[in-house]
């Protein structure tokens, strides 16, 4: 006699960070960050996890040189700064804002608390924390094996948050065409190029700020 199937729970909602944040009564500090304006550099004291409320963040290296390295650009329901957790005294790199955004502010031992406490919190941390080793295991493949053209494409696709699937064309924050050529490791020539070309092939669009069509996906592809 077969048994009747159990009976199959509902899909729980994906959680929710800005509300949770905004529901607690952990002290918080959220500030405000005009475009360029850093939120941390490097060499600075580590004594937060912060998360991105709106707008977009730069996260940059300095080699002992003077040379800059752009090594991530996130965006909102993004965290940053979490080495801290880990025992990180001083910042390793610098945060700086794309455009104007929103920064959380979350003191350590809060976060700690938060992390130990409330198991859906956890959770999404961890999966961010996933992504993120994920997204550098894939940046480095990319810049070992990949040409600079489809490097600016993925970067393009990324910056405009591909695969979500509300809509398949998406405004990217502003960027400089000199911001793209470190994240890509080429030159800023080289990135109008292949900008200008992108545009003639309608992968991107100027008209009302830029744009990225999911199209742009076929650069990446192609062999």
């Amino acid at each position: 006699m077969n048994k009747d199937p159990l009976p199959s729970k509902p899909p729980s909602a994906p959680f929710d960070v800005d509300a949770f944040l905004e529901s607690t009564g952990i002290a918080r500090k959220v500030i405000t960050y005009r475009r360029g304006e850093f939120v941390f550099k490097q060499g600075d004291a580590a004594n937060h996890v912060l998360y991105v409320k709106s707008g977009g963040i730069k996260l940059s290296l300095l080699s002992k040189m003077g040379r800059q390295a752009v090594v991530g650009l996130l965006g909102p329901g993004e965290f940053f700064g979490e080495g801290a957790l880990a025992g990180q005294v001083l910042r390793m790199g610098s945060a700086s804002a794309l455009g104007p955004s929103e920064i959380q502010q979350i003191d350590l031992e809060t976060m700690v608390k938060l992390l130990h406490q409330e198991h859906a919190m956890s959770d999404r941390f961890i999966t961010h924390m996933l992504a993120r080793n994920i997204r550098i295991e894939q940046d480095l493949i990319d810049q070992l094996f990949n040409s600079s053209e489809k490097r600016l494409a993925r970067t393009l696709l990324l910056l405009a948050r591909y695969g979500r699937p509300d809509a398949p064309i998406r405004a990217i924050p502003p960027i400089s065409q000199e911001t793209l050529a470190e994240m890509v490791g080429t030159t800023r020539s080289r990135v109008n190029f292949f900008m200008k070309k992108f545009q003639r092939l309608g992968f991107i669009d100027y008209t009302d700020g830029l744009k990225v069509n999911n199209s742009l996906l076929t650069v990446v592809l192609h062999d």
